[in-house]
């Protein structure tokens, strides 16, 4: 049983989330940004944002085989909360779609992973490929890695709605080491 001190302190944290995926993309991506505002809003640690945001991902958008978070620390990125199947741990800035990500920051729709230089292949079943940067400033501190088993699973309103959540995210994700 929990206690009342308990509830005052932590509140009621219960979440379930229910998005209608047949919406058009605005309204899915309004919803889904909601979402993560109420997951993330009063949390101040970086990790456990990225693995909830993680989830709802994992959860809530549909025809994905990964989706997660790789963090820049230093001159590579370093594998996140993410769901899916075990992935590669480290990542050079400017190798695969997630290194270009970060060491250009900007987006990388793939429609084709196979057709990719150096593209990265952690599951041989990923066919496309959206890698969204995530800022602090100007600086690049993580990125949001979406795979799909389906080539050009990712549109142009896909990008749009997940730039949105990267920048709604970004302060909720930075730790002080990284700013």
């Amino acid at each position: 049983m929990i206690s009342t001190a308990t509830k005052q302190r932590y509140g009621d944290r219960m979440h379930d989330f229910a998005i209608d995926r047949l919406a058009n993309p605005e309204d899915f991506y309004a919803e889904l940004l909601g979402a993560a505002d109420a997951l993330t809003r009063d949390e101040p640690d970086a990790i456990a944002n990225m693995a909830n945001l993680a989830a709802l991902v994992w959860q809530l958008v549909p025809d994905l085989n990964w989706a997660g978070f790789y963090r820049r620390i230093a001159d590579e990125l370093v594998l996140g909360p993410f769901c899916g199947k075990p992935a590669c741990i480290r990542i050079p800035l400017g190798l695969g779609v997630c290194g270009a990500a970060a060491a250009t920051g900007e987006t990388q729709r793939v429609p084709d992973v196979h057709a990719f230089p150096g593209h990265i292949a952690c599951d041989a079943a990923s066919r496309s490929e959206l890698v969204v940067p995530v800022f602090n400033a100007s600086r690049v501190i993580a990125v949001l890695d979406l795979d799909s088993p389906i080539a050009a699973r990712f549109s142009a309103a896909d990008q749009t709605g997940f730039e949105q959540l990267a920048a709604l995210i970004a302060p909720r994700i930075s730790r002080p080491e990284q700013a």
